[in-house]
C-alpha cells in the first residue's frame, strides 16, 4: 500500500518496504517569505514567483515520512473573573483638558462707513522721473499730435484686446471685438475681468478674442475720460495686504486712494493723460 510522504517539498507516495535512506529529497527547514522573496530556511535560493518557489528541489536526502505533522497550537484564551470597576480604571493620574471656547463670529462692518484718504508716499525715483518728464520738450510735441483730428495709417486701436490698425476710412466702419474689462494678473494666472478665461501663458492671454463688440478707438481724444486698464496684483503676509498697480510715471497730486473697513477705491493718473480706476472689496477672517 502506497503511503503519502509528509516531508516538506516532497509530497510523493512511497512503498514502505522500499523506503531507503536516500529515497526522499526534501527541505528540512521552513518556508521564508520576506520582501516579496520566497525560499526555504535550509537553502539560499530565493524567488519572487510562488509557483517557482513550490518547484524548488529539496536540499536534503533521507527516508520518506508518513507521519502527518501536528497542527500549530492555538493560543489558549483564558477568561478572567469579573473585577471591580475600580480595578479596571487605568493606573495613572488623569488630566482633564478643556477645549477652548468657540470664537464668536465677527460681524462684518457696513460698506457705508465713511471713506478715509490713505497717505501717499512718493519715492525718490518717481520724483526724479517726473522732473525729467516736465523738463522734456517732447511732451508738447506729443500733445499737438494727440490734439490733431487726423488718424495716421497704422495707428493701433486702443480698445483692450484689439490688435487692428487703422488702414483708411474703411476702418471706421469695422466692428471692433475687444475686452471691456481690465487685465488681472494674480498667482500666476492671467485673465480679463469681463470674461475670466484664465490662463498661465502670457501669449495665450494676449491672443484671447474679445467678448464685447463696438467701434474702434483710434485716438486718445475719443477716449473721453481716458480710463485705461493697468496690470495689478495682490498678496497677503500676516495681517497686511499689499496691492500693486503697475502704472508708469503716476502723478501723486492727481491720484487718490480712499478706504474704509470693507472697501478700497483706487484712482491713479499716470503718463499725463491716462487714468486707472479700481474698486476692491476687502474680506478677512
Amino acid at each position: 500500500m502506497a503511503l503519502l510522504c509528509y516531508n516538506r517539498g516532497c509530497g510523493q507516495r512511497f512503498d514502505p518496504e522500499t523506503n531507503s535512506e536516500d529515497a526522499c529529497i526534501y527541505h528540512p527547514g521552513v518556508p521564508v517569505f520576506h520582501d516579496a522573496l520566497k525560499g526555504w530556511s535550509c537553502c539560499k535560493r530565493r524567488t519572487t514567483d510562488f509557483s517557482d518557489f513550490l518547484s524548488i528541489v529539496g536540499c536534503t536526502k533521507g527516508k520518506h515520512n508518513n507521519e502527518k505533522p501536528p497542527e500549530p497550537v492555538k493560543p489558549e484564551v483564558k477568561t478572567t473573573e469579573k473585577k471591580e470597576l475600580s480595578e479596571l480604571k487605568p493606573k495613572f493620574q488623569e488630566h482633564i483638558i478643556q477645549a477652548p471656547k468657540p470664537v464668536e463670529a465677527i460681524k462684518r462692518p457696513s460698506p457705508d462707513e465713511p471713506m478715509s484718504n490713505l497717505e501717499l508716499k512718493v519715492s525718490a525715483s518717481l520724483k526724479q522721473a517726473l522732473d525729467k518728464l516736465r523738463l522734456s520738450s517732447g511732451n508738447e510735441e506729443n500733445k499737438k499730435e494727440e490734439d490733431s483730428d487726423e488718424i495716421k495709417i497704422g495707428t493701433s486701436c486702443k480698445n483692450g484686446g484689439c490688435s487692428k490698425t487703422y488702414q483708411g476710412l474703411q476702418s471706421l466702419e469695422e466692428v471692433c471685438v475687444y475686452h471691456s474689462g481690465v487685465p488681472i494678473f494674480h498667482e500666476g494666472m492671467k485673465y480679463w475681468s469681463c470674461c475670466r478665461r484664465k490662463t498661465s501663458d502670457f501669449n495665450t492671454f494676449l491672443a484671447q478674442a474679445g467678448c464685447t463688440t463696438g467701434k474702434h478707438l483710434w485716438t486718445a481724444k475719443d477716449a473721453g475720460k481716458k480710463v485705461v486698464p493697468c496690470r495689478h496684483d495682490w498678496h497677503q503676509t500676516g495681517g497686511e495686504v499689499t496691492i500693486s498697480v503697475y502704472a508708469k510715471n503716476s502723478l501723486p497730486e492727481l491720484s487718490q486712494v480712499v478706504a474704509n473697513s470693507t472697501l478700497l477705491n483706487v484712482h491713479i493718473v499716470f503718463e499725463g493723460e491716462k487714468e486707472f480706476h479700481q474698486n476692491v472689496k476687502l474680506w478677512g477672517d
